[in-house]
């Protein structure tokens, strides 16, 4: 008898073991084509539902991504019939005079209070009314939360309350989508969690953050991981600093007091910017799974290390060239701190990013509206041409706004009869590369994607607390107005300490670059 050696020994002990597939194996997006889809729009009068909820909800209704039994229910506090809710988002849809119109026969309207019964059973009967005209067929609901953060308790115990009662059809379900801000720090935020957390679970609650639904952010993720020539790159060895952008070029413009309450790191970097960075630094996931590739995104947030102090630079702007100062805005209190722009170091205390300074800087009223990822590589060792390498790095560029594009800076020979060297590019302008092609918006990826039960590029509880982490100490700083705040000028690059900043976690400009193609943003 032939003796089995010790790894065919292991192979047939595996190969009889059952096999327990987990439920992210079973795991697929997208619904049934006889679904009968109720969209509910709460906060349906304000400003952020006409503004980006119904134009979203338009466009995917427009090239066909809804289900063709589809209606959307505007409930609000505010009196108005339904030809009033379609007069008031009308001028703000796209399309034809008929494509308008032949959204807008879907779109209805319920009035009724947050904290009361009445409002939410007049709503709970128009559902099952609608859906009763539909037996047999898989219901969704998507309730859509326009709202602030402050009523979302009371919303969703009404919700939950009333309207939580769905046909029993297999494939029907009920998902609820929230927007930011999701507390004003870790404990708040922790608070709020689990208020909603006793009313849905985790796989049905959406928390949206539209940055995560940018067509540059999602191709961020596949230039990641599905091109061989990054993987040996990517890491402390290679890279020297990492900065994430996001600069406005307007202020406040009247929106003052709302803003005054958040400031510039809960409103962008909390949020955006320490998304873009956990998308950037993650390890790969073992698929596209949602849990999975959120998973990896906790891991990577985990390890970094509360901001502190000395990594920070705030500013707030003042008035120049005839545009107004932050504290002219009359909704702003008078005398206010609230940072209005700040750069903030993190370090990612892991064994591919110790060491790798990551800048996330924000701000408002400043040279330019842009949201950039930059990726400087090291210097070359052993450089054997003319010209100094400390001032000549590689970079990987990626512009998620305006005009989308990639840019890989390469050093290259200048043309001529001399060995000399320059800063190019290669370059991927999406407007050249895909003439003609639509990108949408953030919005209606996102609600497309929660109306098929990805939760991909939707905010996870724990994912969330760990952010709040990384932000909460200093933000209880610039509360207490700890921290100084620099006042620079409207239409500027920000306050001059911020470079100091960028110059301490080792950013080099580029001394032998330029950008020649006429109305690009200067990189």
């Amino acid at each position: 008898m032939a003796v089995l050696t010790d790894d065919r020994k292991a192979s047939q002990l595996l190969e009889s073991e059952p096999s327990f597939p987990s439920t992210r194996d079973c795991w697929h997006c997208g619904f049934e084509r006889d679904l009968c889809l109720t969209i509910v729009v709460a906060g349906a009068s304000g400003d952020l539902a006409s503004k980006k909820t119904y134009p979203a909800l338009q466009f995917l209704h427009h090239n066909g991504f809804l289900p063709r039994k589809v209606a959307i229910i505007g409930y609000a506090r505010t009196q108005m019939s339904d030809e009033q809710l379609r007069t008031k988002l009308r001028p703000r849809l796209k399309g034809s005079e008929k494509e308008v119109d032949k959204f807008l026969e879907g779109c209805t309207y319920v009035s009724g209070s947050y904290d009361g019964s009445e409002g939410w059973q007049k709503l709970a009967a128009v559902l099952e009314a609608r859906e009763a005209k539909h037996r047999g067929c898989p219901c969704g609901r998507l309730y859509y939360l326009a709202l602030p953060p402050s009523v979302y308790p009371q919303v969703c115990t009404g919700l939950k309350t009333y309207c939580d009662g769905l046909p029993s059809v297999e494939g029907s379900w009920i998902r609820v989508v929230v927007e930011k801000p999701f507390g004003l720090d870790l404990q708040s935020s922790e608070e709020l969690a689990e208020e909603l957390g006793k009313l849905y679970p985790e796989s049905q609650l959406y928390r949206i953050d539209h940055y995560l639904g940018k067509e540059m952010v999602q191709n961020l993720f596949v230039i990641r991981f599905a091109n061989m020539f990054t993987a040996p790159l990517w890491n402390r060895n290679c890279i020297s600093n990492v900065q994430i952008t996001f600069k406005e070029d307007f202020g406040t413009q009247g929106r003052g007091g709302y803003f005054d309450s958040f400031g510039i790191v809960r409103d962008v970097i909390q949020n955006h910017l320490i998304q873009l960075l956990a998308m950037l630094a993650m390890e790969k996931p073992l698929s596209i799974h949602p849990d999975d590739l959120r998973d990896e995104k906790v891991k990577v947030l985990r390890c970094i290390k509360p901001v502190q102090p000395h990594n920070v630079v705030l500013g707030q702007y003042t008035a120049a060239d005839a545009q107004p100062g932050y504290t002219d805005d009359p909704t702003v209190p008078a005398g206010s701190k609230t940072p209005t722009f700040a750069s903030v170091t993190v370090f990612i205390d892991n064994d591919r990013w110790a060491g790798v300074p990551f800048v996330l800087k924000a701000g408002k009223a400043l040279n330019e509206r842009k949201a950039e990822i930059r990726v400087q590589l090291r210097s070359t060792p052993h450089f054997v041409f003319n010209g100094e390498p400390e001032a000549m790095r590689n970079e990987l560029v990626v512009r998620l706004q305006p005009d989308e594009a990639i840019y890989l800076k390469l050093i290259v020979k200048k043309p001529g009869l001399e060995i000399d060297t320059a800063i190019s590019e290669l370059d991927l302008d999406y407007r050249q590369r895909y003439p003609g092609v639509v990108i949408p918006d953030a919005y209606p990826r996102l609600i497309l994607d929660s109306i098929r039960g990805d939760q991909q590029h939707f905010v996870r509880r724990d994912e969330l607390r760990a952010a709040w982490a990384i932000c909460t100490p200093i933000l209880h700083l610039i509360d207490a107005g700890a921290l100084p705040v620099h006042p620079y000028p409207y239409g500027s690059r920000g306050p001059p300490e911020a470079d100091e900043l960028l110059a301490r976690a080792g950013f080099v400009k580029n001394s032998r670059y330029d950008w020649h193609e006429a109305g690009a943003a200067r990189l």
